[in-house]
């Protein structure tokens, strides 16, 4: 079956390449994809990354066309989310019960989520209902998010600050309050752009008890009026530039944990050792792979916990994929998160 999937790099140049997806193998299952949400890894890709051209796309729900031999898990017409990356289930760490130490991951196999048909081993699917697919493709990243604030371990009643308003940031700071947070504040870029002003808009509608525009409100004072110690635990979603603003507001005994990523050489920090060692500071990274806690955060979805409608702003196909894609990049555009349908 003939594909066309869409391949990025640095400058937004994009690629659409098409392809003859089959089932492989017994083990395999050909899907249709329905929805893609862009990730701020994909917006990585084509603004930073210098490399030969990245598929595009990880946050895919799709439909069941067609299964192996072996496969009975799933069958035709069945609504799934797909795995980027998941557990083996036989290696030491698996059977130890830690999978997120697996080393033997099932993969997409270097296709692009941003396509029209994948071929995917049966164990990379999990069935879903109830959410259209375009609720359901902010499966994957919720469950990113949850997986960073099941790291963090908040106190009850504590005190929690998001650092960044993207998608990610937004949904950790959700997830942060059902796990019980008493406070969460969150930072963004000064809203000078359509873009940054509909993220930290929808910030405070989502609750968060603090929004502080970073570079032009003062971080460290407005939290530290209000807890002179310092917060319980930072998320940090931003860039890793932004822990140097987490460890000036975290308190003593606190836990940082941080996803944010970047491709365009700012990747590097200096941390003064020292001052976590006496201040008893844990820095834990989040790395969501193999893929874990997809049926929960499904689940959030679904129950309307996490609310997909006030996330994905905005739909687009491939006549609009630059266009969309530079908008993201530039903040020329009101959006907060964008999903890609490869039928638009």
């Amino acid at each position: 079956m003939l594909s066309k999937g869409l391949y990025g790099r640095r400058g937004l140049e994009l690629e659409t390449r098409q392809s003859e997806v089959a089932l492989g193998d017994e083990d395999h299952v050909l899907v249709k994809v329905h929805a893609c949400g862009v990730c701020g890894t994909d917006i990585n890709f084509v603004r930073d990354w210098e490399g030969e051209l990245m598929p595009l796309g990880h946050e895919i729900a799709a439909e069941v066309i067609e299964v192996g031999r072996n496969v009975v898990s799933v069958a035709p017409g069945d609504r799934v989310i797909v795995e980027d990356c998941t557990l083996c289930g036989i290696c030491d760490a698996c059977k130890s019960g830690q999978p997120q130490f697996c080393r033997s991951m099932y993969n997409i196999e270097g296709q692009p989520g941003m396509g029209q048909y994948m071929s995917v081993r049966y164990n990379c699917l999990v069935k879903f209902e109830g959410l259209d697919y375009r609720a359901a493709c902010l499966t994957e990243p919720l469950a990113v998010c949850v997986t960073a604030v099941e790291n963090a371990d908040i106190p009850l009643g504590g005190s929690v600050v998001v650092l960044g308003p993207g998608p990610l940031g937004l949904m950790s700071a959700r997830v942060a309050r059902l796990k019980g947070a008493g406070f969460v504040g969150i930072t963004g870029l000064p809203a000078d752009c359509p873009r940054e002003r509909a993220r930290l808009d929808l910030a405070a509608r989502l609750g968060c008890d603090l929004v502080v525009q970073a570079g032009r409100d003062d971080l460290e004072g407005e939290i530290k009026r209000r807890f002179p110690a310092g917060v319980d635990r930072v998320i940090v979603s931003s860039p890793p530039e932004s822990m140097y603003d987490a460890l000036k507001i975290i308190r003593f005994g606190g836990t940082i944990t941080f996803f944010g990523l970047h491709f365009g050489g700012r990747n590097q920090i200096t941390v003064d050792v020292n001052d976590l060692i006496f201040r008893k500071i844990t820095l834990r990274p989040t790395f969501a792979e193999p893929a874990i806690n997809f049926p929960m955060a499904n689940r959030l979805l679904r129950q309307g916990q996490v609310d997909a409608d006030a996330l994905i702003t905005h739909t687009f196909g491939l006549g609009r994929a630059e266009a969309t894609l530079r908008a993201i990049v530039d903040g020329t555009e009101p959006i907060v998160k964008a999903a890609y349908d490869p039928w638009a």
